[in-house]
This record gives structure tokens, C-alpha cells and sequence, in this order.
């Protein structure tokens, strides 16, 4: 029987809210770094996050090798964290829990993110080829749906993704217990497919489009796409953001969808401060997420940002052959000091002793 989401929960998420794709802290060991672990939870929850996503690209699919054995004990230790602190802060965040592999793992690790708390799924189809049928994408979807609320996920190709046309879109939004859409392929071409499968089929009023484009953030956020249907024309607008570019600088990203949120038609000069400052964005996620070498050194450069700030020790992976990319820690600290408005540093250190107790 498949959970429903809490309605304040569902209320916000429907809203728009910032959703950081959640980092594996590691040690020096690459084992698992529970204080570490912990602070970037409460950070998190403290910046401002309406949502965690934990288990996802971010989190390293690696967690799931049997060798390491993370995926359980991540999940379970991120649920209780969250839980504690929004009590202890008197908030919710809604929990969402990566979901990969093909049908028969998906619903083991569907029924793990039930048991540990989790409100929704966000379900990668990676696993699947580009031979296997649509039509069984969307089965395994419908599937999943039927054991917690289902978040679908267009991830680029470059970092295990596939491409996902707007047929596939357009029998997906129609899956009882879809909640939302995190539309991350980096191709405004394959974006527009899911936002036409979306308003083709109505559900504008009813699904959230988060954006995952982490190179196209603030346009994402600020465009209102206008499909003309056969009912006539249809708008919709991406909400919020579930990013790994979100994981590091939280609380300067909530800020920053405030700001989108705040704009309307005629606010012409803060819109072009916006577009403006979306473009500096981009220039800063080209850096961490090692644009310049395919993505090789994405989630070490999230983890070196969260390094300089004290959150994390280092920049390990469990992969020990991904690391930062030749000239990518210049890069970040070039783009630290130009774009001071990104960083959310002194945020951080004003609470960075409260997150590691």
C-alpha cells in the first residue's frame, strides 16, 4: 500500500522548494562518517531546505554495492537525523530517497525507503538500455508508485542517465502517485519534452517540475512555458530546484528562489539582476561540477566546497580513482572569490560547532 506524503509536506513541495541532493560523507577510510554525516543534515534543515534527497547521484550509486553495503545504513541514519533535528528546530522536510536498478531492486530499495520513513522516491531508469521498450520503463515506474509517492527523474546521459522521449513522459505523468518531475538531462531540447508531455496530458495543476539542470537554474526557474494543447494553451512553471548544485551554498540558495518567487511581470530590472546572476551561477557549477572534463570530477567538487566550509574532512569518494579533475580546485576558488553572493560561508561557520555536537 502506497504511503501518501503529509499534506503540509505535499503543499510545499507542490510550492517550490530548495531540495539538496545529499553528499556521502566519508572519512579517510572511505567508511562512513556519521558526525560528518550528521552536520550536513542539520545544515541542510537550517539553510532552509524544504526537502533532502538522500541516496541519489550525489549520494554515490556505489553505496549500493554489496562490497560497501552503505544504502541501508545511510538512509536509516539520514530519516533518524532529519527527524530529530526538524523536531528539535520545529520544521518538516519532506524525505526523499533515491531509487535505481531494475524492477526486482527498485522495489527492494523502495520498500527500504518505506521502512526508514521516507515520503517519496525519486527512481532512476539508468539500469535500463537503450533497447528495453518504453513501455517497461513505465511499467517499473507504475510499479514502484505502488509502495511510496514516485518522483520522476530525467538524468543527463553523461552521468548514467539515458534519453527519455516525450512519449515516455507523456504515459509517465499519467502513473497514479506521481508527485513530480526532476527534469535534470542539461538539454533545453529534452526539457521541453517533458514540459509538452506534462501540459498535453493536464497535469500542470497537479505535478511539481523541479529543475535538475544544474547549468540552467535560474532561467529554469524563471521561464513560464507555454504549450499550445489540443484544449488550447497550457502554462506550467518549474517550482524549485532538487540539485546537487544545491548541496553545497543551501542557505544562499534558499535566498535566491525567494528572490525568483518574489519577481513578477514587471520587474524588469530586478529580472535582468537575476538572469545576471544566473549566468555567475552557471560559471560556478562549471567549476564544481568539472564541466571542463565530462562531470569526472562533479561530486568531488561539491565535496571540496563543503571541505573549505569545515562541513566535510575531505573530498574521498568510494570510488578512490574519482577525484578532483587537474585545475579544478583553482577553478572553484576562482569562482569562491568572484561570485562572493554565492557562498553562504559565514552561515556557515556561525554554526558549524552546533551541526558537528
Amino acid at each position: 500500500m502506497r504511503e501518501r506524503v503529509p499534506e503540509g509536506l505535499l503543499a510545499r513541495f507542490r510550492s517550490g522548494t530548495v531540495i539538496p541532493a545529499v553528499p556521502l560523507a566519508l572519512d579517510v577510510t572511505r567508511h562512513l562518517d556519521p558526525v560528518r554525516q550528521r552536520a550536513l543534515l542539520r545544515y541542510y534543515i537550517d539553510a532552509g531546505a524544504g526537502g533532502l534527497a538522500v541516496g541519489v547521484h550525489t549520494t554515490q550509486f556505489a553505496i549500493r554495492d554489496p562490497a560497501v553495503g552503505l544504502f541501508e545504513p545511510v538512509l536509516a541514519l539520514a530519516s533518524a537525523v532529519i527527524d530529530e533535528w526538524c523536531e528539535h528546530r520545529g520544521v518538516q522536510v519532506m524525505k526523499i530517497a533515491g531509487v535505481c536498478g531494475r524492477l526486482d531492486q527498485a522495489l527492494r530499495e523502495a520498500q527500504v525507503a518505506l521502512e526508514a520513513g521516507y515520503h517519496a522516491v525519486l527512481v532512476s531508469l539508468g539500469a535500463y538500455g537503450v533497447a528495453e521498450p518504453l513501455a517497461n520503463l513505465v511499467a517499473h515506474c507504475r510499479a514502484v508508485a505502488g509502495v511510496l509517492p514516485v518522483i520522476g527523474f530525467y538524468l543527463q546521459p553523461a552521468v548514467g542517465g539515458r534519453v527519455l522521449p516525450y512519449s515516455f513522459w507523456r504515459s509517465f505523468v499519467e502513473i497514479e502517485g506521481v508527485i513530480g518531475i526532476k527534469i535534470a538531462p542539461f538539454s533545453r531540447y529534452q526539457t521541453l519534452d517533458v514540459i509538452r508531455a506534462v501540459c498535453d496530458a493536464g497535469r500542470g495543476g497537479h505535478l511539481a517540475l523541479y529543475t535538475g539542470n544544474d547549468d540552467h537554474i535560474v532561467s529554469d526557474l524563471l521561464t513560464r512555458f507555454v504549450v499550445e494543447t489540443v484544449s488550447g494553451p497550457a502554462s506550467v512553471h518549474i517550482v524549485g530546484g532538487l540539485l546537487g548544485q544545491w548541496a553545497v551554498w543551501t542557505r544562499a540558495a534558499v535566498a535566491l528562489l525567494a528572490e525568483v518567487r518574489g519577481v513578477t511581470a514587471n520587474d524588469d530590472s530586478v529580472l535582468s539582476d537575476l538572469l545576471a546572476g544566473g549566468a555567475r551561477l552557471t560559471d560556478a557549477n562549471g567549476a564544481i561540477f568539472d564541466a571542463a572534463h565530462g562531470f569526472a570530477g562533479c561530486i568531488p567538487g561539491i565535496h571540496e566546497v563543503l571541505r573549505a566550509q569545515g562541513l566535510l574532512q575531505g573530498t574521498w569518494c568510494l570510488d578512490p580513482h574519482e577525484t578532483l579533475s587537474p585545475g579544478q580546485t583553482e577553478e572553484i576558488r576562482r569562482v569562491h572569490a568572484a561570485y562572493p553572493e554565492l557562498n553562504d560561508d559565514r552561515f556557515v561557520a556561525d554554526h558549524l560547532a552546533e551541526w558537528l555536537a
